[in-house]
Formats: structure tokens, sequence, C-alpha cells
């Protein structure tokens, strides 16, 4: 499954003035947006979103609805969790997602 072309340009409003610094890549079959270097936030290939976040934050996040930690390979990837589409649907809800995500890619090392 592509990733949803919709949601791509809901990120790229949500990030508002991050907006300048992010770089975006076709990943993982999704599009995904990297602040210094670092992937903060992609448009899933499955559909929503891939937030990633600060991992002593992520079991407190995974309480709320329709959001779960991301696998890939069969592996948990802690620190990543993927958002249902449900969530994002509210402009309001993905700029938190998408805030949170940028805010915490730009505690990362740059690379």
């Amino acid at each position: 499954m592509a990733y949803d072309e919709v949601l791509a340009e809901r990120i790229r409003d949500a990030l508002g003035p991050d907006r300048v610094d992010a770089i975006e890549k076709k990943m993982f079959g999704g599009l995904s947006f990297m602040i210094d270097g670092n992937m903060a936030v992609a448009a899933s290939g499955r559909g929503g979103l891939l937030a990633r976040v600060d991992p002593n934050e992520a079991t407190e996040l995974l309480r709320r609805k329709s959001v779960e930690t991301m696998t890939m390979g069969g592996r948990e990837m802690h620190g990543w969790l993927h958002v249902g589409p449900d969530v994002i649907d509210d402009d309001a809800a993905l700029t938190e997602w998408v805030h949170r995500s940028v805010a915490f890619a730009r505690t990362l090392p740059r690379k």
C-alpha cells in the first residue's frame, strides 16, 4: 500500500515553520520527514502516521485510542508509534503528533 498523499500534504501543513528544515524521503512504503537528519514523522505505507516519540513517554501515549508500537520485520520499534487514521482525521490531533515528533527529533544528535 502506498502512503496517503493527502496525509502527506497535511503533515507538511502541520510542520508549519519546521517545514523549511524538513527533508522528505520515501522509505518503507511511506513518506518520511527528516529533521536534522533524523526521521521524525511519516505518512505510513499502511495508513496512518508513524510518530517518533521520547521512549520515556511511549507507555503513556500507548494508552490512547488507535496508538500502537510500530512493528517492522516482526520487531517492535521502541520510541516509534503507529497512530491510526481515525485519530489524525482531526487537524489539531495531527498537528499535536507532528509537533511532538519534531520536538523529539530535535533532541537527537544531528546526522
